[in-house]
């Protein structure tokens, strides 16, 4: 069953794995914003940028809003991380217009077994413990994966705008964790 857990230096070879099977692509949901892909293989790199993301989830860090990342894991091998997802906990200009109050990545391995859907479903309960009542999720126009996620999750389609898609979900009703982190297809 997917879990969200909360970074740390146990899963940091697996995280820095994951990192490497995008190749070089842009790393939705994984808050390396400021590091390179390439440093964060170092101890130090790693513990900065995981003290920075404590920080983060409680004051906003280097001009960002405060947010919360946590690794995506399965409970048949939870040392491994399947990807990253990234709760924004106040919009901005910035985010309204194209960057929303989730991002999420999974490593290319392990997409298409419906990761993703538990993990937003996850993220959107935190969300909705946070007080947020409508989350703002954006996936780029030529992303049929992401739209699906977000569809099945309840979003509905505000607008497009340039090569982005903006979608609201309602968190007016009570969302179940335990349903969400339901077995993943083999």
């Amino acid at each position: 069953m997917i879990s969200l857990v909360l970074p740390d230096r146990s899963r940091w070879p697996s995280w820095v794995d994951a990192i490497d099977e995008f190749g070089g692509a842009v790393l939705h949901g994984f808050s390396t914003f400021g590091f390179d892909a390439q440093e964060l293989r170092f101890p130090d790199a790693f513990d900065r940028w995981l003290n920075r993301e404590i920080r983060q989830r409680t004051e906003g860090q280097g001009g960002f809003v405060p947010a919360t990342v946590w690794w995506i894991v399965d409970d048949v091998d939870p040392s491994y991380v399947l990807g990253s997802i990234h709760l924004r906990h106040e919009l901005n200009d910035v985010l309204l217009a194209d960057g929303g109050h989730v991002g999420y990545g999974i490593r290319p391995s392990e997409r298409g077994r419906g990761v993703a859907t538990a993990a937003l479903e996850l993220c959107l309960y935190q969300a909705q413990q946070r007080g947020i009542t409508r989350a703002l999720l954006v996936c780029e126009s030529d992303n049929p994966a992401s739209r699906r996620t977000i569809l099945s999750a309840g979003g509905v389609l505000e607008n497009t705008s340039g090569t982005f898609e903006r979608y609201w979900v309602a968190l007016n009703k009570p969302r179940n964790p335990s349903s969400a982190r339901r077995n993943i297809r083999e």
